[in-house]
């Protein structure tokens, strides 16, 4: 493995990991604070920018240094034919279910606290959020048995 390919793979496991690790914290204590009313709405909307932030700079990233691992570690034949490849594939459809269900909670997260609102935005941003966070985890699921298959 070269240098730029450590490179590349490290930034790739650290955005993924700041990716999983912001939603979930989202989804466990920022949403239920919110709920309960233990939050005003400035600081929802402040974590609110904060998680598209995380979100989209993830996602870009993980765009690029997953499309540079899979150009270099794998062909189209065997992205189609093999297990390992499957799972790239999973990994990228997750991906973009992940980029959704964050931007659309995080919009109704933002909708209600521009009208000053916490309580109801959290409560109807939480399912998303809530399945992101499922989604997130699948996600590094799924890297450990590409991990896991490639060793």
């Amino acid at each position: 493995m070269t240098l730029v390919d450590a490179a590349i793979y490290a930034t790739h496991l650290v955005f993924a990991g700041l990716w999983s690790g912001t939603v979930l914290f989202t989804s466990y204590a920022v949403v239920p604070t919110a709920m309960g009313g233990d939050m005003q709405a400035s600081a929802l909307e402040a974590i609110t920018g904060k998680l598209r932030t995380v979100s989209r700079a993830s996602s870009v990233l993980l765009l690029l240094t997953g499309g540079h691992l899979a150009a270099t570690r794998y062909t189209g034949e065997s992205l189609f034919a093999t297990g390992r490849g499957h799972l790239v594939l999973a990994m990228v459809a997750l991906w973009f279910a992940l980029a959704a269900l964050v931007e659309i909670g995080a919009s109704k997260l933002a909708d209600g606290t521009a009208q000053q609102k916490v309580r109801q935005p959290a409560a109807e941003a939480r399912p998303l959020l809530l399945a992101a966070s499922v989604v997130a985890v699948l996600l590094l699921v799924d890297a450990g048995a590409i991990l896991g298959l490639y060793y």
